[in-house]
């Protein structure tokens, strides 16, 4: 704990679920953190004042991250909030579970430019802004590695942005930024849109015999984000409870 004091970072998706749940551990790190959320004010500010109790700056930016102006204008806010920015974890998405032949061109528009067009243009930013020595890490999915019945497009939605992410850890190593990808496995959140059959078969496949929750990724991204996990870059890390 404390190993992130001074540091500023940046969560997108960050009102609710894992995001939320990333932003308190940064903050109980010691860091000061820029809360990106798409529509719900009063989450987003809930938070900024929770983060306040831990004598952490908090400041939440409203921004739809399937949007580039959005994405630009996000860095632009948290600079001038905080002069620095050490940490971007790129976590905001939109899930869909529905079968390939039931997909229609909204939904893969809609998956696609939040999921994968998005988290490029994250990225991309981060990679100008992020000072030297600087973390950023990619939350994808478990799924791209064992892909279930109704997950193809989100699941491929995903999966692009893990190359991107491997192939930003080998462009930016000079500046000793780390680039790394988490993919949880299933996570108790509002978010999960499995159907209950499949939540069901997924505990009972577990090892560790549970879903996951927001505060088991968030740890794993505390981790990364720290100076412990300094010779860590461009890997993929899947806190799955064992099913992977």
């Amino acid at each position: 704990m404390g190993q992130l004091k001074g540091k500023t970072a940046l969560v997108t998706g960050a009102s609710r679920g894992i995001g939320r749940a990333i932003a308190l551990r940064l903050a109980k790190d010691g860091a000061n953190v820029v809360v990106n959320y798409a529509s719900n004010t009063e989450k987003a500010e809930e938070l900024v004042r929770t983060l306040a109790t831990l004598d952490r700056r908090a400041v939440a930016v409203r921004g739809d991250m399937a949007k580039v102006a959005d994405i630009r204008a996000l860095f632009d806010e948290a600079e001038r909030a905080f002069e620095r920015l050490d940490i971007v974890v790129a976590n905001a998405a939109i899930g869909l579970f529905k079968p390939t032949l039931e997909v229609t061109e909204e939904d893969f528009d809609r998956v696609f430019a939040l999921n994968t067009r998005g988290a490029f243009f994250v990225l991309q930013q981060a990679a100008k802004r992020v000072r030297d020595g600087g973390r950023i890490v990619l939350v994808s999915t478990g799924g791209t590695a064992r892909v279930v019945p109704g997950a193809g497009l989100y699941a491929g939605s995903k999966s692009a942005t893990e190359t991107f992410a491997l192939a930003l850890a080998k462009e930016l190593g000079a500046r000793q930024v780390t680039v790394n990808i988490v993919s949880p496995g299933a996570v108790e959140t509002d978010a999960l849109c499995m159907p209950k059959e499949m939540i069901a078969r997924t505990i009972s496949m577990t090892p560790l015999g549970r879903l996951g929750q927001p505060e088991d990724i968030a740890d794993v991204v505390g981790f990364l984000a720290s100076s412990d996990a300094r010779w860590l870059s461009g890997q993929n890390v899947r806190p799955t409870g064992g099913l992977l």
